[in-house]
C-alpha cells in the first residue's frame, strides 16, 4: 500500500511541473515577442521599424533605447549585476546601454547577464529572408517566421511567401522514392513520403511526436491535414494538355488552330474563298474579251478578201 501524499508533497510536485512548463515556454516563445524584434517608431522621422540602435531611415539615436535581451528602458538597480554602478540613481537613455548586438543591431543594457548571454542566444543570428535573401542590416522591418516551414521572412515578403508555401516541387502527391501516395509531407523540402520511406532504418523515433523528414530532419505533417497543392505550369506541355482529338476535329472543321497566338483560320479561309471567287470571275471576263477580239479580227479578214 503506497503512502498517501501529504499536502506539502503535492504542492512541491505542482511547483516542479510549473517550473518545467515555464522553462519550456521560454524555448518556444514566438519570434515576434522577443525584445530585439520589437516594433519601434522613430522620434524624428516617425517611421515604424524594428528595434535598433540607430534609425534605419534617418540614422538618429532614440531618446529611450530598449534592451535587446531583457526589454527594459530604465535600469532601476534591482538585479545588482550592473557593470557600471549607479547607486541610488535610475539610469535611462545612453547611460543604460552597454553594447550593440552585431546580429540584431539593437542596444544591450549594461547588465552583466545581458552582456554575456545575448550574443550567444540572439534569435536573429541567421535571420536571412527566404524570399529576398536580405539580412537584418539590409532592411528596416521586423523579422518573422513562416508558420509552415519555419523559414525567416522579412516584413515585405511574409504574406507572399506563406500564400505559396504549401506547394510541392513535384507534379503529383506520390512518394519521392516510389509510386505510392505520399501520406507525409515536409514543408521545408516540399516533398511527400509514404509510410515506408518516411522512417529510416536504425533511427529511434519518439512517441507522440511528429516524424522528422528523412532528408532535412524537419517535422513532417500528414498531407490530409494540409492544404497542399502540386506544381503547375502555365506554359509548355501542360499548357496544351487540354487539347485532344476534339481539338483536331475543330481544326479540320473550322480551318483554325487555337495555339499560343490565339485563334487563327476561319476568317482567313473565308477571305481566301472570296479571293478565289474574285479571281475566277475576273479570269472568265478576260477570256470573253479575248474571244470578242478574235471574232473582230476574223470579220476584218473576210472583208478584205471580198474586196
Amino acid at each position: 500500500m503506497p503512502k498517501k501524499k501529504t499536502g506539502q508533497r503535492k504542492k512541491a510536485e505542482k511547483q516542479k511541473l510549473r517550473q518545467k512548463e515555464i522553462r519550456t515556454a521560454k524555448d518556444n516563445i514566438s519570434l515576434a515577442k522577443y525584445p530585439c524584434n520589437a516594433a519601434m517608431e522613430c522620434e524624428k522621422c516617425h517611421r515604424k521599424q524594428k528595434n535598433r540602435a540607430f534609425c534605419y531611415f534617418c540614422q538618429s539615436v532614440q531618446r529611450l533605447p530598449q534592451c535587446a535581451q531583457c526589454g527594459k528602458i530604465k535600469c532601476m538597480l534591482k538585479t545588482g549585476d550592473c557593470v557600471v554602478r549607479h547607486p541610488g540613481v535610475f539610469t535611462t537613455g545612453l547611460n543604460m546601454v552597454g553594447a550593440i548586438c552585431d546580429f540584431c543591431e539593437a542596444w544591450v543594457c549594461h547588465g552583466r547577464r545581458c552582456l554575456t548571454s545575448h550574443a550567444c542566444m540572439c534569435p536573429l543570428q541567421d535571420a536571412v529572408c527566404a524570399e529576398c535573401e536580405r539580412g537584418v542590416w539590409d532592411h528596416g522591418g521586423r523579422i518573422f517566421t513562416c508558420s509552415f516551414c519555419s523559414s525567416f521572412l522579412c516584413e515585405d515578403d511574409q504574406f507572399e511567401h506563406q500564400a505559396s508555401c504549401q506547394v510541392l516541387e513535384s507534379e503529383n502527391f506520390k512518394c519521392q522514392s516510389c509510386n505510392k501516395l505520399g501520406q507525409y509531407s515536409c514543408l521545408k523540402c516540399k516533398t511527400c513520403y509514404c509510410e515506408d520511406h518516411v522512417r529510416r532504418k536504425g533511427f529511434k523515433y519518439e512517441k507522440n511526436k511528429a516524424i522528422p523528414c528523412p532528408k532535412c530532419g524537419y517535422e513532417t505533417s500528414q498531407t490530409k491535414d494540409l492544404s497542399m497543392s502540386t506544381r503547375s505550369h502555365k506554359f509548355g506541355r501542360q499548357g496544351q494538355a487540354g487539347q485532344d482529338d476534339d481539338d483536331y476535329d475543330d481544326y479540320n472543321s473550322t480551318g483554325g488552330y487555337n495555339g499560343y497566338y490565339g485563334s487563327t483560320g476561319g476568317t482567313a479561309e473565308g477571305s481566301d474563298d472570296e479571293d478565289d471567287s474574285d479571281y475566277e470571275a475576273g479570269s472568265a471576263d478576260e477570256s470573253d474579251d479575248e474571244d470578242d477580239d478574235d471574232d473582230d479580227d476574223d470579220e476584218d479578214e473576210d472583208n478584205e478578201e471580198g474586196k
